[in-house]
């Protein structure tokens, strides 16, 4: 039977030092065979009928302990997951740190849960940024007079706000969250960028950047990003701001195509989530 060993890491994450005895990999090493070999096909022999032999010389072993692996790690780590009542907002990063054959098997699993979030006194920082706001918008002698759209005025106030919460609240988000983002948003960049013919040194210096000062910029909107979104959301809990079925019926509707409204209702929960963080929204301007 497996044992494991759990470490405290800063910003709500947790590392899992986990050790499998040789005597389980062996038999599900034995499981893993098992289940390749009724999945694979040999001229001469109907699917699952290969016989033991004949597998063994059609499956690599390489093939063998990518099943293996997958499995059993996928497996232990529910039951981690389970023993631990944790509740990841994200994969975990696992790392297979021994796996020569023969012996006992090291993996190392990361977990990041929800971040702590204190509000601290969210209601009265927000008033503040409204009157703010609004004396910002006030006309004085020598101040250009634009008119401005009433969707402007409550945009700047929006803004006021959230900046506003941004600096009372406390959220530390686990290190492990913002990097995934910054990875995938720069593999993104990096895929714009070829299929523009530019090279990332030349894209880098016409925007006057480094490598190092794009990661930067990443981290400081990908923080924020984040930061704001597990705040609202914490706000909308404490508050009991509710998406009824009545709201999402409402929004869908509106979608006169069949074929598309048939598929946002199957994405119902996602439609939700944007509707309750406009009603968290709405909220905030409200007070």
């Amino acid at each position: 039977m497996y044992s494991y060993k759990k470490e405290k890491l800063p910003k709500n994450t947790s590392q899992f030092n986990i050790s499998i005895p040789k005597a389980d990999v062996l038999k599900e090493e034995g499981e893993a065979f098992a289940r390749l070999q009724a999945k694979l096909t040999v001229e001469g022999f109907r699917l699952g009928k290969v016989p033991k032999a004949i597998a063994e010389k059609h499956l690599s072993k390489e093939d063998i302990y990518q099943e293996l692996a997958q499995k059993m790690i996928s497996r232990i780590y529910q039951e981690v997951l389970t023993k631990e009542n944790l509740k990841p907002i994200i994969s975990p990063k696992v790392d297979l740190t021994k796996a020569k054959e023969g012996e006992d098997w090291e993996v190392k699993i990361t977990v990041a849960e929800k971040p702590t979030i204190t509000l601290g006194e969210y209601k009265k920082v927000i008033k503040e940024a409204k009157e703010k706001a609004k004396k910002s918008n006030i006309w004085v002698p020598g101040k250009d007079k634009t008119e401005k759209k009433p969707n402007e005025d409550k945009n700047a106030v929006l803004n006021e706000v959230l900046t506003a919460l941004l600096k009372e609240a406390k959220i530390e988000i686990s290190d492990m969250v913002i990097d995934e983002e910054i990875n995938h948003r720069l593999t993104h960049l990096m895929d714009e960028i070829q299929k523009i013919g530019l090279t990332v040194e030349n894209y880098l210096k016409s925007k006057n950047l480094t490598m190092d000062s794009l990661k930067a910029q990443f981290r400081k909107e990908t923080e924020d990003t984040y930061k704001l979104e597990f705040l609202l959301s914490e706000i909308a809990d404490k508050e009991d701001i509710k998406v009824e079925k009545a709201d999402i019926d409402k929004l869908f509707v509106n979608i006169k195509d069949d074929k598309e409204r048939k598929q946002a209702e199957q994405n119902s929960y996602y439609y939700a989530t944007i509707l309750r963080k406009q009603k968290t929204l709405d909220y905030l301007i409200s007070l």
